[in-house]
């Protein structure tokens, strides 16, 4: 009778995975895999101008000029910026329904290394602003075209941008199909050990570089990264103007999203944070497309002197919301949270949101990081095809755990038609980026909006 059980639960499971098998092949029939290739303007796609200006009517307003400033520098900061443009033309396409919890703004420099709670270092993605439960392509999607924008400013001919794209492509697929393979614990728990990806470049002088880097990176943490210095007998948080510094009229916002916070923590994890203190609280200016939304830095000293950084960061409606539907989660601080953890495979223990809207804001918090690997790859153009196929590898590990891996891997399949197909969108849609950025340049240009770096 045990023999036989076993078999009938042995032929069950079996039926179930080839049912998850069959859900993706379904849905190659109903999006083929050349509809991934193709995108072109909709008749009514709207101004992207007007998209940012729309979406800047809820940030600070003395900081959009920031905002728009950063984006002004070239193709890929003006595409880190207009997540919503791009989460907009997205939502024009044929999309699957494999769903995934997405990162929601997937491009090259929202990657990057940091310590894990042991110390070890990590690549994974590293914002999740914008996540929400989404088609998986469109994430790979994101990150296609921000290789491919950034392999133009770096001055790459055509070929060399679309194989940096097939790259990641590529990495995905193979990265998928393994996990899909893999026990769910075993795929759950796997990471991407960035020191053993630095060590097998093949180029010795790329390799030394990142691994300079990466010392740098983890030297910078460990010192707090230059933001604590000692002050009338205590401790306080550095200003280095413009931006991070001390304004006090925004400071009680900060100081009650972090004391709403704590209530969100695991309780374990809230007894470790009651043995720090508020000490100081301080605005501080982030990324590209954060910009303009509400973000400070507290900083907490235990009885023992010892500091930490906290990052307190406002959290609006995700940019695909629109077109992906509302999240289920009314506050956007557990929204972000949430996806965080689920797609990051080392999360950060202090992790956590504000139970409730503070001034009418949304807050999440986290540790402060300041070790985003992948801005070496967005200017180093030797290094683009490493960070290429590391992020790749990176965003397959996280949709493993956010979604059906057997069913996603089953809708690639093992040729490399997907890989081409998300080339040939990657290369196709960073030309609209281009003409998009020169458009937003006229219109600093003309006067339509403004930008201006802030005042130090």
């Amino acid at each position: 009778m045990d023999q036989a059980a076993d078999k009938e639960g042995g032929r069950h499971l079996a039926a179930k995975l080839e049912k998850r098998h069959e859900a993706g092949i379904g849905w190659r029939q109903k999006v083929p895999l050349q509809l991934q290739a193709k995108w072109e303007p909709a008749p009514d796609r709207r101004d992207p101008v007007e998209i940012l200006i729309e979406q800047g009517r809820s940030r600070i307003p003395e900081l959009l000029p920031v905002r728009y400033a950063r984006m002004r520098a070239d193709a890929f900061a003006f595409l880190r910026g207009a997540a919503a443009v791009m989460a907009a033309d997205l939502g024009t396409m044929p999309a699957t329904g494999l769903c995934v919890q997405s990162c929601g703004d997937c491009h090259l420099a929202n990657f990057g290394g940091y310590a894990s709670p042991e110390g070890t270092p990590v690549f994974d993605v590293n914002d999740f602003d914008e996540t929400l439960p989404a088609p998986f392509e469109w994430d790979l999607k994101r990150l296609s075209a921000s290789l491919a924008v950034a392999g133009r400013v770096a001055r790459m001919a055509e070929d060399d941008c679309r194989h940096l794209v097939r790259l990641a492509a590529r990495d995905y697929r193979r990265h998928i199909r393994r996990l899909a393979m893999m026990p769910p614990l075993d795929a759950w728990a796997t990471r991407i050990d960035l020191a053993g990806a630095i060590a097998d470049v093949g180029s010795r002088k790329i390799r030394e570089h990142l691994e300079k880097r990466l010392a740098t990176i983890m030297k910078s943490a460990a010192t707090h990264f230059g933001l604590v210095e000692a002050h009338g007998g205590g401790w306080r948080i550095k200003e280095k103007p413009p931006l991070v510094r001390h304004l006090t009229k925004h400071e009680l916002n900060a100081k009650r999203a972090f004391a709403s916070y704590a209530a969100t923590l695991q309780e374990d994890r809230r007894v470790l944070l009651q043995r720090y203190h508020l000490q100081d609280v301080a605005l501080k200016v982030v990324g590209v497309g954060s910009v303009g939304t509400f973000c400070a830095i507290a900083l907490l000293i235990s009885d023992d002197h010892a500091p930490l950084l906290l990052q307190i960061k406002e959290a609006q409606e995700s940019v695909l919301a629109p077109h992906a539907g509302a999240s289920d989660y009314d506050n956007h601080g557990q929204r972000v949270v949430v996806g965080q953890r689920m797609l990051q495979a080392a999360t950060d223990i202090f992790l956590g949101w504000t139970e409730a809207p503070i001034d009418g804001r949304y807050f999440y918090v986290r540790r402060l990081k300041d070790s985003r690997l992948a801005d070496v790859g967005a200017r180093l153009e030797a290094a683009l095809p490493f960070y290429a196929g590391l992020c790749g590898r990176t965003l397959a590990r996280a949709h493993a755990r956010a979604g059906d891996a057997v069913a996603i891997a089953a809708y690639i399949g093992d040729g490399n038609d997907f890989d081409k197909a998300i080339a040939a969108f990657g290369v196709t849609y960073a030309e609209r980026a281009e003409q998009d950025w020169r458009a937003f340049v006229a219109a600093i240009e003309t006067g339509r909006i403004k930008a201006e770096a802030p005042a130090a």
